[in-house]
């Protein structure tokens, strides 16, 4: 039991299927960690009632975003964007997201992407939110969009950052921090090899769980509980005890999401 250690997972899918035969007991193993607060994203509309159940069952831990994640941009984006207003009216958040851009699985709908993304930095702006970038294979996209909307209001997470140096640079010169998961684990990751030349203090730490599991677990399935292991290889990182990684990316994420 880690119980000086006080992590945060910033971006993790605990309402995922994968986890409907043993979520209790994997965020146990989380809680065991030192992980005591998870921040989760939204998809589309199928996943809110989701998203509730674990609220109530885990109301001191678990926090929420709202939004439409750029791969469920479909046919049917203003119904779902419809029901991102609706539920933002209705209750507190966290965060808008996970919003932003994504051309690797398809560029069918990347004009509605790019609206999408769009409006609801607008909703973020409006509510006084930070956003939550998801971002594959569209960093031009992406920062043309945040170009645009750039201002004091608008800040956020680089979610799962797998950019250059002058990208992270540029992200965080438009409000963002940097969303550190798996990736800073695997050998051909390559964040890991310039993230000390960026300030802790632009750094959060998050699992994308169930996805991106990180070394030893790759190509498994992914849980919270290892945002221990991508803190500790932050440690090595920055050559700092897992201690202070833990206690800084913890400030950092308050500082985004208020609480």
């Amino acid at each position: 039991m880690n119980s000086q250690l006080i992590l945060t997972d910033t971006h993790t899918h605990l309402y995922s299927e994968e986890f409907d035969l043993d979520r209790n007991e994997m965020m146990q193993r989380a809680i065991n960690a030192g992980v005591s607060r998870f921040f989760v994203p939204s998809i589309d509309s199928n996943y809110t009632s989701k998203m509730y159940e674990l609220e109530n069952q885990y109301p001191e831990n678990v926090f929420l975003m709202m939004g439409l994640h750029p791969t469920y941009v479909k046919e049917n984006y203003l119904e779902e964007l419809a029901h991102v207003e609706q539920e933002l009216t209705k209750r507190k958040f966290y965060a808008i997201g996970e919003i932003g851009i994504d051309l690797f699985w398809d560029k069918t709908f990347l004009k509605e992407q790019q609206y999408v993304f769009k409006y609801q930095i607008q909703l973020a702006k409006k509510y006084k939110l930070a956003i939550n970038i998801h971002c594959r294979d569209a960093f031009d996209a992406v920062f043309e969009i945040l170009e645009d909307e750039k201002a004091i209001d608008l800040f956020g997470i680089f979610h799962c950052f797998t950019g250059d140096l002058d990208q992270a640079r540029r992200a965080i010169s438009l409000g963002m921090k940097l969303g550190i998961g798996g990736v800073a684990t695997f050998k051909n990751g390559k964040i890991d090899q310039f993230l000390n030349e960026i300030d802790i203090k632009h750094i959060v730490l998050e699992t994308d769980a169930p996805y991106l599991a990180p070394v030893p677990y790759r190509g498994k399935r992914n849980e919270s509980s290892y945002t221990l292991l991508i803190a500790q290889k932050l440690a090595e990182i920055y050559q700092l005890p897992i201690e202070e990684i833990a206690k800084i990316t913890t400030e950092n994420s308050k500082q985004i999401f208020g609480i």
